[in-house]
């Protein structure tokens, strides 16, 4: 047995390197002075600087948080009411509306741009925020009822029909109690949505029309040029922001999961 468990923990130190490693690297070589990775030649934050200079960079990075921030807002609200009704409802049709609503979690990224670019062409819609933001709702809100749905298998039914019994009105039920129930769930749903968003290429990809450019389309097109620890630098904060987000999340919800 112990035998057994040694090797069970040296795989997981393996997995937890290869996962972690290469972002411990990133984040060393953002602090090197010189331009290429190759070669370590110093200790500098000159790449810090120009990161917080560079406008185009931080354009694109206003672009993604502001497609991400408004995806995770209406996916989420749009998801919850789908789970809400999916759990609590007999609606006709309902295999077939679950199939569609799970359809983009099976679907390849690419099958999903491709028909989003065809379907704003044929409606003449021109190609900016606005068709990026549809693109990223209509994927997010199945993972948000993927989740909710998790979440309100588990809830005990029994403390809404409390609430009626006791006179809540249906509104006064959602509000108070069945929320409340799935704030967990629903706060997981706006992080999912928002990561997804943000890190989201191909969609981008196919729906990005002038001034739309987001942080991955930025550093795809800044590959054609070669690298700078720029995009090191700003890694690492997206790393140390992403941090600080999971850890506040673990702490508003390890006593209410």
């Amino acid at each position: 047995m112990k035998g057994k468990r040694d090797w069970l923990k040296l795989h997981a130190w393996l997995v937890y390197g290869f996962l972690y490693l290469p972002i411990f690297i990133l984040i060393v070589l953002s602090f090197n002075s010189s331009r290429t990775s190759a070669v370590w030649k110093g200790f500098t934050l000159d790449w810090y600087v120009r990161l917080f200079h560079n406008r185009l960079l931080w354009e694109a990075v206003q672009n993604s948080l502001i497609i991400a921030t408004a995806t995770a807002l209406i996916s989420t609200a749009l998801g919850t009411a789908a789970a809400l009704s999916l759990h609590r409802r007999q609606i006709r049709g309902r295999l077939w509306v679950e199939g569609l609503l799970y359809l983009p979690l099976v679907l390849p990224d690419i099958v999903l741009g491709v028909g989003a670019l065809v379907l704003f062409t044929a409606l003449g819609i021109g190609l900016g925020l606005g068709t990026m933001l549809a693109a990223h709702v209509g994927t997010s809100i199945s993972y948000v009822v993927l989740v909710l749905r998790a979440r309100l298998a588990d809830m005990d039914q029994r403390l809404e029909e409390a609430a009626c019994d006791l006179g809540a009105t249906p509104w006064q039920t959602l509000w108070h109690v069945t929320l409340p129930l799935l704030a967990p769930g629903i706060l997981a749903s706006v992080l999912l949505s928002f990561t997804l968003s943000l890190d989201d290429f191909i969609l981008s990809f196919f729906t990005a029309g002038p001034g739309s450019t987001t942080l991955p389309l930025r550093v795809y097109g800044m590959m054609k040029t070669g690298l700078t620890p720029e995009v090191n630098a700003l890694s690492t904060v997206l790393v140390l922001v992403t941090g600080i987000a999971t850890t506040l999340y673990l702490r508003l919800t390890q006593n209410r999961i």
